[in-house]
């Protein structure tokens, strides 16, 4: 009972989880299809690759490590706003290696970390860091899945692909830095060492470690499902504490994303609508950021794909388009829903909404 009251409270509150689920029918109705052609639009691959980093991460945070490692961090960088942009650099270059979604669910649990050893203004700096590696992921073919898709496409080389992007990203992440600066202060921090981990913490730290690079690996190879498997039977085992604090409703949101946008990018009005997009001043550039806005930035890259070949300016605009709302990029909600911060979607939009026009006009110039 108290599960089921945690779930139908979370309901309650989850206004994007209510919102498609409402939308669900309507859609329907205006594209039907069988209970199988609804499952075909779930991209499991990617609601399983979620499912095991959120398990690989909460151990890591629950092995306690991630909090010592937010001390030396702090010692290191004793100034707030010194602090922030050092996570935001490390943010962004970590995402341009191991994608965006990963590098925050390494980075979110460290931040609540941090937030409870000194202070600091925890839902901002995870605001920031989501922006962060939303910027940092741009600049390499395997950054994030968008990049991923249209690099494939376009026939570029991998370094090719690279100096596509430096451009914008560096730009993007200059942007970011120059915001984090009033958005954070220059009080000093400080912090109580945490207390030795235990030997099983040692244990749980170190599967979950080696973990990462292995989960990594079976991505790379199309085989998500069966490792998120195998890491889920794993825990159940051994530590079935983590499976327990993992937010499953947020593996929900996703699979209901993936089957309205699947089914909303169907309809005869959003195919006309990306026509006229794209005859926006500035073309594929404008029309991706703004349809990134409607229906998040790997839809729109995946849809826009089929109506034109310039590359750089489809891959900037939905770069771009990972700003903004928060439905821009599926980063900004694995962001907001780690983070466990009532009331972090407005201030959010505060900082993002900016951060879009800056990079919208950022990319224009450059362009």
């Amino acid at each position: 009972m108290p599960l089921m009251r945690r779930v139908l409270s979370r309901l309650t509150e989850d206004y994007l989880l209510l919102a498609l689920l409402g939308l669900l029918p309507l859609l329907l109705w205006l594209k039907p299809t069988t209970a199988g052609g609804v499952l075909v639009l779930i991209d499991w691959q990617t609601v399983s690759a979620l499912a095991g980093l959120m398990l690989l991460s909460r151990a890591l945070e629950e092995s306690g490590y991630l909090a010592r490692f937010a001390g030396w961090l702090v010692a290191l960088c004793h100034v707030e706003r010194l602090l922030a942009a050092v996570l935001l650099l490390f943010a962004a270059l970590l995402a341009a290696i191991v994608t965006n979604d990963v590098a925050l669910f390494i980075l979110v649990p460290i931040t609540l970390s941090l937030g409870r050893l000194t202070g600091i203004a925890t839902g901002r700096l995870i605001i920031f860091l989501a922006l962060a590696v939303n910027a940092g992921s741009a600049l390499t073919p395997i950054g994030n899945p968008q990049n991923l898709l249209l690099w494939q496409a376009s026939g570029y080389s991998f370094w090719q692909f690279t100096l596509l992007m430096a451009p914008l990203a560096l730009s993007l992440l200059a942007l970011i830095l120059l915001l984090s600066y009033p958005a954070f202060s220059a009080r000093h921090l400080t912090v109580a060492v945490p207390h030795q981990a235990s030997l099983d913490n040692r244990r749980l730290f170190g599967w979950s470690l080696l973990g990462y690079p292995l989960f990594i690996l079976a991505m790379e190879h199309q085989l998500a499902p069966q490792a998120a498997l195998l890491v889920l039977l794993a825990f159940l085992l051994f530590k079935r504490s983590v499976v327990s604090g993992i937010d499953w409703l947020l593996l929900v949101v996703f699979s209901l994303m993936f089957i309205d946008l699947g089914l909303l990018a169907q309809l005869p009005l959003m195919q006309q609508l990306a026509t006229q997009l794209l005859a926006l001043p500035g073309g594929s550039y404008t029309g991706a950021a703004l349809m990134s806005q409607l229906i998040s930035n790997v839809p729109a890259a995946i849809f826009l794909q089929h109506f034109t070949d310039d590359w750089r300016a489809l891959s900037w605009g939905v770069s771009v388009g990972g700003f903004g709302l928060a439905i821009g990029s599926l980063a900004n909600l694995i962001a907001l829903r780690l983070s466990k911060q009532p009331g972090l979607w407005r201030e959010f939009h505060y900082w993002s909404l900016p951060v879009f026009a800056g990079s919208v006009l950022l990319g224009w110039l450059l362009l």
